[in-house]
């Protein structure tokens, strides 16, 4: 999500920072900036749309020589994908320039004491706070450097802030708090970035910041402080020498977008979650343009979505439903118009797309608007098509996800949709607010759950390298369980190109158990123990399928030993409720099809026949 350059050093400023943006586009984006130290000014330059925009209005209208700059490619959160909201930001005596990655949760509050001051803010952005208040700290007499700490000081929420003063034209200052940072230390010049890719054509030597950190580079010295200005410790971040490709840099060291991409889900549900709630676990949705009013008025909910938004639907029905007693749907969006359903004014149809461009998302949106119904929207991609023709939006803050199948794309639509339930719930009164606050919690614990998950990849890749030369694989799974068979199927059938399905556990004795044969591999989601007899009845549809000659590869959570007998290979899960168990559960299906993927030696971010987005009905 967003690609931000630093630079101090003899080059051409301008030239740096361009090409390191240019090296950072695979991280998706909607705007580019730039800003440049020159005479005791800044000068700055910044588009909306690719980075082609911003370099066609430099060549128009050069900047100054510089050797000092910073970049940005912004994936919007705050604020449309427009000029104006494009950074760097400049604070209101265009001394201090900021580019920003992240949230920064107070905003608002921050922003109306800003006003109330006198200041006059010209975006919608959070950002631009950060700019103004770093500003009135050095015409107050502070470094950049002791600006920078005393206001983060004064931040909440994720992000990577960096500036530079015009008074001070040899240093660039930034800091980090849960977003990444990476320092690029040269021959009598210095860098920042967002990934090592952005500077590894000049050094391969990084330096890595910890959390709450300051950096303050120059030519020749990188200082690294914490957030109350005293110095870090030694050992608090980690300098390494970056010995791998330019290709392999831009995937972060993994050898697919799609590996990087899962491993990036703790992070993607960490971003998903900023600002979303208060202290106490009661819910705020900025984005929501829906009254309470019209909320408490709906009296049925469909959601709409294609493949893997879909499956995200179908574990959707299952939390809205328990959490708030109102009727949901499941409908799959290319089908949605097509069989004239029944829409009132007091529906509400929820569409999901990681795109927002999906032709058949789009078109059922459109008829569900001629009815008069309400659509909310669940999104990654800020100014796309479907948020701006729904009445509502959710963003998924999942940053770009570049493999075609989808991995923290889907994990964030499920925070999306569990965070829509629970504040439909809070509206409505239907759960108490201490209930909310601690499914709240839980959700907020997901990130290391699902790190635990990754850290533990190898036994997964292990099973995969085992069952390289199958050729069909079945999953089974129960209540919520159920959607995840379905996406584990899906994974494979996009990746692997083998025969794959997904079932729901009761349903084997209906007729899916005439496919098991001997050592067929089954998926077994084993639901978590004390829910509705749903964990027994799951252990008596994988004695089925053991019985008839299946390997098992059970996934059950930590302590479930009832399993363990009726398991030829155990997956262990972390302990979570049933309904959020798909965040989980999710992860090693996702790890073993790419993994299977390859090792049967195919493109796994670019599936053959496959398209990220689908734009055509």
């Amino acid at each position: 999500m967003c690609g931000i350059v630093g630079y101090v050093g003899p080059q051409q400023a301008e030239g740096v920072v361009v090409e390191g943006l240019r090296r950072m586009e695979y991280r998706g984006y909607d705007s580019a900036g730039i800003a440049l130290v020159h005479d005791g000014a800044i000068a700055a330059r910044k588009r909306a749309g690719k980075l082609a925009n911003l370099e066609k209005a430099l060549a128009e209208d050069p900047l100054p020589r510089a050797c000092t700059g910073i970049g940005h490619t912004r994936w919007a959160t705050h604020g449309a994908p427009t000029d104006r909201n494009a950074h760097p930001h400049l604070g209101a005596g265009h001394r201090v320039a900021v580019v920003h990655n992240g949230i920064i949760e107070n905003f608002a509050a921050l922003r109306a004491g800003l006003e109330r001051d006198g200041h006059e803010l010209e975006s919608e952005t959070d950002t631009e706070v950060a700019a103004h208040l770093l500003e009135s700290a050095v015409q107050s007499g502070a470094t950049l450097t002791e600006a920078m700490q005393q206001v983060c000081r004064r931040l909440e929420g994720a992000f990577t802030l960096v500036a530079l003063d015009c008074h001070d034209p040899d240093r660039v200052v930034a800091a980090r708090r849960s977003s990444p940072l990476v320092v690029g230390v040269g021959d009598g010049e210095t860098f920042l970035a967002s990934d090592v890719s952005a500077f590894i054509a000049h050094t391969r030597d990084a330096l890595e910041l910890g959390q709450d950190q300051v950096v303050t580079i120059s030519r020749d010295a990188v200082e690294v402080s914490d957030f109350d200005g005293r110095p870090a410790r030694a050992d608090s971040y980690r300098a390494y020498h970056v010995d791998w490709d330019l290709s392999a840099a831009e995937k972060g060291g993994y050898d697919w977008f799609m590996r990087k991409e899962i491993h990036e889900q703790p992070a993607a549900i960490t971003d998903s979650m900023l600002g979303r709630h208060d202290a106490e676990g009661a819910l705020q949705l900025d984005e929501l343009r829906i009254t309470e009013g019209e909320l408490r008025a709906v009296d049925k909910i469909i959601l709409v979505g294609c493949g893997t938004a879909n499956y995200a639907s179908m574990v959707a029905k299952y939390a809205i439903e328990h959490w708030t007693r109102i009727p949901c749907e499941v409908e799959l969006a290319h089908e949605f118009r097509y069989r004239d359903p029944i829409l009132t004014r007091d529906t509400l149809v929820v569409a999901i797309s990681q795109s927002g461009e999906t032709a058949d998302t789009l078109m059922a949106i459109r008829h569900a608007r001629q009815q008069r119904s309400k659509v909310l929207a669940i999104c990654n991609t800020n100014g796309s098509t479907i948020p701006r023709e729904s009445d509502a939006v959710i963003y998924t803050h999942a940053g770009p996800e570049i493999g075609v199948a989808s991995t923290k794309g889907f994990m964030t639509q499920l925070v999306a949709c569990y965070l829509l339930g629970l504040y439909l719930a809070q509206v409505r009164g239907t759960k108490y607010g201490d209930e909310i606050a601690q499914i709240v919690r839980e959700l907020d614990r997901m990130p290391a759950h699902v790190q635990r998950l990754l850290d533990a990849a190898d036994e997964v890749n292990a099973l995969a390298e085992e069952l390289s030369g199958t050729r069909s694989v079945l999953f089974l799974g129960r209540h919520t369980g159920f959607p995840i068979a379905l996406e584990g199927a899906l994974k494979l059938k996009e990746l692997a190109y083998i025969h794959a399905e997904g079932f729901a556990a009761g349903e084997l004795k209906h007729g899916p158990i005439a496919l098991v044969e001997d050592r067929l591999p089954v998926f077994c989601v084993v639901p978590p123990r004390g829910r509705d007899q749903l964990h027994d009845k799951m252990v008596s549809g994988i004695q089925e399928v053991r019985a008839r000659g299946a390997r098992t590869i059970v996934l059950a959570e930590e302590g479930d030993d009832e399993v363990t007998r009726y398991a030829d290979d155990l997956i262990r899960l972390p302990v979570v409720p049933t309904l959020l168990q798909p965040m989980v559960a999710v992860v090693p299906l996702q790890l073993f099809a790419c993994e299977l993927a390859s090792r049967k030696g195919h493109d796994v971010d670019q599936p053959r026949n496959l398209a990220k987005s689908v734009t055509v009905e």
